[in-house]
């Protein structure tokens, strides 16, 4: 049975790691800004999929004049972000409905195919799961790495403890879109904030929800770095060829 979806697309960071002029959510992909390249990936594998977009307060007013002047006519809900992700994700709860599924996304993972987002929404839609996160394998090897004080009070190193290793076959990486029921998610959010909190999927699991995984996409990266922009323009060019 069909469900009223929602799109909650985080967007409230700074990007101040990216040295640019503008957060990175804003910096030019293709002809167009990171978040209406998201923004038009859910628009295409779900039409009528309600938006919610979490910005900086300070740049609601820069995000508003940019789809008016570029007739980016998408009805989205507007949310000033928090002092946290957690508390932006709150706040844009508050504009959401019960009885809906939630989609909450990275507002710069631009490169998400439509069919992954389409087989998370059918899948939800089918009642078989309350919370669903797309996940990719390790593919490096990985070290337990200590950090120490260099004994000459010069710095620090980085130190392997022999013997301690990681099982690479049992660690993913959890990526977004991760999809909740509304009212699942908003109780969750409830929640006093806890700085065990890195991704909603997070959240929801302290509250008990269980949680449900599928295979996601090694071009879902997030853009968090100038080497990562580069990979991303590169990666839409080969598309438009």
């Amino acid at each position: 049975m069909a469900s009223d979806k929602i799109l909650i697309v985080m967007a409230a960071g700074s990007g101040v790691r990216m040295g640019a002029s503008v957060p990175k959510q804003f910096l030019d992909l293709g002809g167009k800004p990171i978040l209406r390249h998201t923004i038009e990936r859910f628009l295409s594998a779900a039409p009528g999929i309600r938006i919610v977009t979490v910005l900086p307060k300070e740049y609601v007013p820069y995000w508003k004049d940019y789809c008016l002047s570029n007739s980016f006519d998408c009805p989205q809900t507007l949310v000033q972000g928090g002092i946290t992700r957690f508390h932006s994700v709150r706040n844009a709860l508050g504009r959401v409905p019960g009885g809906c599924i939630v989609a909450i996304h990275d507002g710069v993972r631009p490169l998400l195919s439509a069919d992954l987002v389409k087989s998370m929404f059918e899948r939800m839609e089918s009642g078989s799961c309350r919370a669903l996160v797309p996940v990719v394998p390790t593919v490096d090897t990985l070290k337990v790495l200590d950090i120490e004080k260099d004994p000459s009070g010069n710095g620090q190193h980085l130190v392997c403890h022999p013997g301690e290793a990681v099982d690479r076959s049992r660690i993913y990486g959890a990526q977004t879109p991760q999809m909740f029921l509304s009212d699942d998610i908003k109780a969750a959010y409830s929640q006093p904030y806890d700085v065990a909190f890195t991704d909603d999927a997070s959240v929801a699991q302290k509250k008990g929800i269980p949680l449900s995984f599928c295979e996601g996409e090694r071009y879902n990266f997030k853009i968090t770095s100038r080497e990562d922009l580069e990979m991303a323009r590169l990666v839409v060019t080969s598309w438009s060829r």
